[in-house]
């Protein structure tokens, strides 16, 4: 949900010194050297919230002698809140519905018994929650192969998706994805969890594995780049509600 980027382009320098925030209509726009920064399509970056729209202009305050729009993941989620969402809301709210329909939380592994046990004791209470406080019930599988969900819970998913601001919407649609959990994105949305224990919960499979056979640089890397991923959703999230 991140708007991605072009390989291989030479970073343009900074350009600007300072880095402001400032009352723009109903929120808060990011300002260099006290011009409007813009989006793609050229809307100004403007954040529902202060803190939000701080978060914004702390990653092009972090930028050195080169602006690196991979390092400002916060920027480009914005980007995809202003230029994207608002002509695709629906659509958006469905990809979630989708991710529902083989949520990660429903796979229980046929063994080794002591993963199985993890995942029950983690994994059930997610679940309960979601049953309880978003009326989303599912079918739970002991095994890879594919189990369809009820239709009204995926309904319920996309309904629940559309109903948030474009904001929390692409955040939502984000954490989803990362998470490949719908369930554990709307927890991490109603501040269930933080984002490291979220993804932390999403990828038990993989750090029981890692448990028995080690973790190779590779793994690492991207893992740690998961979590950055993770904690930026948490602090995007947190943002909004200030």
């Amino acid at each position: 949900m991140v708007q991605k980027l072009a390989p291989h382009v030479e970073l343009p320098k900074r350009f600007y010194k300072t880095v402001s925030v400032a009352p723009n209509g109903a929120g808060f726009g990011v300002l260099l050297d006290g011009k409007p920064v813009k989006t793609p399509k050229g809307a100004g970056l403007i954040g529902p919230t202060k803190a939000l729209a701080d978060l914004l202009a702390a990653e092009w305050d972090a930028q050195t002698t080169h602006i690196d729009m991979t390092t400002m993941a916060a920027v480009r989620l914005a980007f995809t809140a202003i230029d994207f969402i608002p002509g695709a809301r629906t659509a958006v709210a469905a990809e979630v519905a989708r991710y529902a329909g083989s949520d990660a939380l429903c796979y229980f592994a046929e063994g080794p018994t002591a993963l199985l046990e993890r995942q029950v004791s983690h994994w059930g209470p997610v679940l309960e929650w979601a049953e309880t406080e978003l009326d989303l019930h599912f079918a739970r599988a002991t095994s890879i192969a594919y189990r369809d969900q009820p239709v009204e819970t995926l309904l319920r998913a996309a309904k629940l998706a559309e109903a948030e601001s474009d904001f929390s919407l692409a955040a939502l649609a984000h954490a989803t994805s990362l998470f490949g959990s719908a369930v554990l994105a709307f927890a991490l949305l109603r501040d269930q969890f933080t984002g490291e224990e979220a993804l932390a919960l999403s990828r038990l499979d993989e750090a029981f594995q890692q448990e028995q056979w080690g973790v190779d640089d590779e793994a690492a890397e991207r893992t740690a780049n998961m979590r950055a991923e993770a904690r930026m959703l948490e602090r995007w999230l947190r943002a909004l509600e200030v």
